[in-house]
């Protein structure tokens, strides 16, 4: 595969087309375009558009443009080329996931996020062919949105016992060892394998950093065998265009959808046990607290990617399925917004509405599909009265403010956000009650 004349994007497509179509090839050659300029600038280019603080060193975006991104770029690329690259340690940093505990991201430098980058562009399209459809994690062209609408589909088809899967930390146990293994089950190159180690290592003995380019990747890679047993179970489990299993990951937030009828119950534990197997290979462990086998048709409820699922009865009278915003994700959002108001309650409104309307906006935009209504009516007018209370407390005016300040000023006048309407997601054709 050395065909360092062909430019990028063809290469990966070439790469993916390759990979799909034979199964049981292997990769060589890839370390040269590891280390072409043109994929280090392109990996340059991801890392500037995620930002992200620096790592153990300090360096900024700001400080390498400043001396210029060409030299940097160069310096990296002659440290692949001659064997002399390390990657320097992560640096930790802890973020408060609620109930006291953390999640401990690991932050690469800048330098060493170019070279994750780089290995992803050319290792990715090699997996991607590999991946199942149920994987939704972090890959291109798949959204949380997707796998989301996934798993609503599979409750109405009357997919309603879940096998709720929470795995206990996934990203900090993944064995190095066994993860190698299968990129090498695709690629022989031992440059590539190589720099692949030093960048595990980065990490310590064991797991693959939240924070780190290639991570994600790493991560689904790691967990395809649970996706090709879940393809498995079902297929072998179907009856002319019936299946009776779904499954959907983003990561390792998975669930397991089971037909609701009394001769499945057997299936719903059969793939649990099969999951078990699969996850004991590759040394992990299932957080008992939190994986658990819920049955919608009992009114029981589960969550998945910040929603909350659980089985109704529409209009008509069929089964249909309700996913509404989990109160963890509006409390965690007021919480931001609360602290915002609280920093800047000496500033102009206008400038607390600045900070307050880019989170307002990823947080609507994220879950303003399903019934989402009730919960955004609530977040608008909680907004709206904080609003109007930083502009009595600046003005020292006693009072709510609501007939001083109307909803249309806030909106028209201020700039508030305001865009709360739903997208309301289509149902597939529902089977009778």
């Amino acid at each position: 595969m050395k065909k360092t004349s062909i430019n990028l994007q063809d290469l990966r497509r070439e790469i993916y087309v390759k990979a799909k179509a034979e199964k049981n090839w292997s990769f060589w050659g890839l370390y040269t375009h590891v280390c072409k300029m043109e994929t280090l600038q392109k990996a340059y280019r991801m890392a500037k558009v995620n930002n992200g603080a620096p790592g153990i060193d300090g360096v900024t975006f700001d400080a390498i443009e400043e001396a210029g991104v060409e030299p940097f770029l160069e310096s990296i690329r002659g440290e692949l080329v001659q064997g002399t690259y390390k990657p320097a340690r992560n640096r930790k940093k802890e973020i408060p996931k609620g109930n006291g505990k953390v999640r401990v991201l690991g932050i690469p430098n800048i330098r060493d996020r170019v070279v994750q980058g780089a290995m992803k562009l050319i290792l990715e399209p090699i997996f991607e062919a590999d991946f199942q459809e149920g994987s939704y994690g972090y890959r291109p062209r798949r959204t949380a949105h997707a796998a989301v609408n996934r798993v609503a589909s599979a409750i109405v088809c009357r997919k309603t016992r879940v096998i709720d899967v929470d795995l206990k930390a996934y990203f900090d146990t993944v064995r190095h060892d066994l993860l190698m293994k299968k990129v090498a089950q695709r690629v022989e190159d031992e440059t590539v394998l190589g720099l692949l180690k030093l960048i595990l290592k980065a990490s310590g003995k064991r797991g693959v950093p939240q924070g780190g380019v290639i991570s994600p990747l790493l991560a689904n890679l790691y967990l395809n065998e649970v996706d090709k047993m879940l393809e498995k179970a079902k297929e072998v489990t179907r009856q002319g265009k019936n299946n009776y299993v779904e499954y959907a990951r983003f990561a390792d937030d998975m669930v397991i959808l089971v037909n609701g009828y009394p001769q499945w119950e057997w299936l719903a534990k059969a793939a649990y046990r099969r999951l078990l197997e699969e996850l004991t290979k590759l040394d992990l462990q299932i957080n008992t607290d939190k994986t658990r086998i819920a049955d919608l048709t009992k009114g029981e409820s589960f969550g998945f990617l910040g929603f909350d699922f659980r089985q109704v009865k529409t209009r008509r009278g069929k089964w249909g399925v309700k996913f509404t915003p989990k109160m963890k994700a509006r409390t965690t959002l007021l919480g931001k917004l609360k602290e915002a108001f609280r920093n800047f309650q000496s500033q102009p409104v206008q400038r607390v509405i600045e900070i307050i309307n880019p989170k307002l906006s990823g947080w609507v935009n994220y879950f303003r599909i399903g019934h989402s209504s009730r919960c955004f009516r609530y977040v608008e007018r909680w907004v709206e009265n904080k609003i109007r209370r930083h502009m009595m407390r600046a003005k020292k005016l006693d009072g709510f403010g609501r007939d001083r300040w109307s909803r249309e000023w806030l909106y028209r006048y201020l700039g508030l956000y305001s865009s709360y309407q739903i997208r309301y997601y289509q149902e597939p054709k529902a089977l009778p009650a």
